[in-house]
């Protein structure tokens, strides 16, 4: 160095320097030397300087503000890794523990964007160093330290599939096992003070903020992740890893879904410790993760009650690996319970109305057809689970509210299975026999929009409530036997029939119309391709023309309308077999 006299002669007036006298203008010119030394890849001589034993009280006054310089050579990868490691060990073990933190803490604050998981993972095994050396004060340190790492993980894109976290193209998993590293002399901590003594302040302060840190991690990263037993992913083992703390802790699974009320806060605040927990739920009940330690004495309709709260959160979602973690959560719950055990009172509970509401959405707005597919057989369990009683409110309730004709339909084919049953076990009056019976088909046996309703776009609720008319003329018995039943079900027949053959009528017309308008399309537009086949440049005008008029071609509509059509004959055949054995059922003595 050109000035290396006079460096020296700076560094000798800082041995001579008392701590208490030195400048900010002397950690500025202490960094400047040091960052001069790094620029000049003379690494090994820096390091050297700082462990030279008369160096050593100006290393513990001031070597934090190196801390950064050198960080970024490690980020970076430069030849000089191994001296720039070893230089922020021996300041880690070296420095004032209260000062470097503040020095890891901006580190992680200002970290850049484009090097997240490479700066925590340079940082993270010095950063343990220094808080294993506070005392007292490591609780509310880890703390900090811990929420302001997990806030820049936040930032990195969650892998979805088990290539992708093999990959880890992102350093997310790297550093999740990085944070578990961290946390593990602490967890130690905690768990060999259990039943020793009594717990001090300072234990259930780290206590705390070690449970903090596990709900954090179990709503960011491992809620969007791909969770199952089967695969053994690093975010899996991230999870058991989790899973294994909280007990260490004092905090069991058990404790924290079944009896742990949620704490007031914001909204925010109350989301994101509900998503934790139904994270926690999914891992114990779905995936089996510290099932052995979970108390048996809970019974499956307890366990039901408790998980339909996260259930429900995580069936608002809007996010794919929510949605799959909550139908499964949902289907695993309900496995355990007896069929036809749920009983109507449950109904009343604002999670059982909840629940059921965003299935719903889930069958009829998700774009994704596995969820779709689930979300029907979780749909079906959750019915085959209540009790009669419970199933008649319950359909009421979806033929009021669904609005949705594949819903309803589905709904309608429920109530003929349960009337099936009833005839079998001659179990009258539970709901789907008699009197009650007739309240329900009051419903189902109507048309949105009388004589106006499109047929079409309500075809799955018709033909099912078709096919239930049907059954029950076929399978009479019972109803004649109760006092006015069979008269009433004849006037809702006569009305709901007469009503549909007008609709039928009206559609009929409407899309025969329709369909002769795309044929005389259809013959136009070929004549025109043929006249416009003389003139290359004019046949090319047509086919930008063609495109322009509508999105869905001629062979598509053509298509659509016949087979509208065709439900309308189905209708009208199924309606005609309606008529045919309302004849014959008259010509039955009483």
């Amino acid at each position: 160095m050109a000035n290396e006299d006079q460096v020296k002669d700076i560094i000798h007036r800082w041995q001579r320097t008392p701590e208490d006298d030195l400048k900010p203008e002397d950690y500025q010119q202490f960094r400047d030397v040091g960052s001069a030394c790094l620029t000049q890849g003379d690494a090994a001589r820096l390091l050297s300087f700082l462990q030279e034993e008369e160096n050593q009280g100006i290393v513990r006054s001031m070597g934090c503000v190196l801390v950064s310089p050198l960080l970024n050579e490690v980020v970076r990868k430069e030849k000089s890794l191994a001296h720039c490691q070893a230089a922020i060990t021996h300041l880690s073990r070296t420095c004032r523990p209260n000062e470097l933190l503040r020095s890891f803490l901006q580190l992680i604050e200002d970290i850049d964007p484009g090097a997240i998981s490479e700066t925590i993972l340079a940082l993270v095994p010095h950063l343990q160093t220094v808080l294993l050396q506070l005392g007292d004060r490591k609780a509310s340190c880890l703390g900090s330290a811990l929420s302001r790492l997990q806030e820049q993980l936040s930032r990195l894109p969650v892998p979805y599939s088990r290539q992708q976290e093999e990959a880890d193209e992102h350093g997310l998993c790297r550093c999740c096992a990085a944070l578990a590293e961290l946390t593990r002399p602490f967890v130690e901590e905690v768990k060999g003070r259990n039943g020793n003594h009594a717990p001090t302040a300072e234990d259930e302060e780290l206590k705390a903020e070690l449970l903090m840190f596990c709900m954090r991690s179990l709503r960011e990263p491992l809620l969007e992740a791909e969770l199952n037993r089967d695969t053994t992913s690093p975010l899996w083992l991230f999870a058991t890893q989790i899973m294994v703390t909280l007990p260490a802790i004092r905090e069991p699974p058990a404790e924290l879904l079944l009896f742990s009320p949620l704490k007031k806060g914001t909204e925010k605040e109350s989301r994101e410790r509900s998503e934790s927990r139904a994270c926690l739920a999914y891992l114990l009940f779905v995936q089996l993760v510290g099932i052995d330690s979970f108390p048996a004495v809970f019974s499956p309709l307890f366990i039901l009650q408790c998980n339909m709260d996260y259930i429900n959160q995580l069936l608002s979602s809007k996010k794919e690996s929510h949605l799959l973690k909550g139908l499964a959560l949902y289907a695993k719950s309900l496995e355990r319970v007896k069929d036809n055990s749920l009983p109507v009172s449950l109904l009343e509970l604002r999670s059982f109305h909840r629940v059921p509401e965003n299935l719903r959405q889930v069958l009829t707005d998700c774009p994704m057809q596995h969820l779709r597919e689930s979300g029907l057989q979780v749909f079906q369990l959750f019915i085959d689970k209540l009790d009669a009683e419970a199933k008649h409110k319950f359909f009421r309730c979806m033929l009021k509210t669904s609005h949705h004709a594949g819903v309803e339909g589905y709904i309608v084919k429920n109530i003929k299975n349960q009337v099936e049953c009833s005839m079998k076990s001659g179990a009258a009056g539970k709901g789907f026999l008699g009197d009650q019976l007739l309240s329900l088909l009051g419903l189902v046996f109507s048309l949105p929009r009388g004589a106006q309703t499109d047929l079409l776009n309500t075809m799955d609720r018709v033909m099912e409530s078709l096919n239930l008319l049907r059954y029950l003329l076929l399978r009479d018995k019972e109803l004649r036997s109760t006092t006015g039943a069979w008269e009433q079900l004849s006037g809702v027949k006569d009305q709901y029939v007469k009503t549909l053959r007008v609709c039928i009528g009206i559609s009929r017309g409407y899309y025969s119309a329709e369909l002769k308008a795309v044929r005389q399309d259809r013959k136009l537009k070929a004549k025109e391709a043929r006249e416009a086949a003389r003139s290359t440049g004019l046949s090319k005008r047509m086919i930008v023309k063609h495109e322009q008029v509508s999105n869905m071609s001629p062979e598509v509509q053509h298509q659509v309308l016949q087979s509208a059509l065709v439900t309308l004959d189905l209708m009208e055949s199924l309606i005609f077999r309606i008529e045919e054995i309302t004849e014959e059922k008259r010509t039955i003595p009483n």
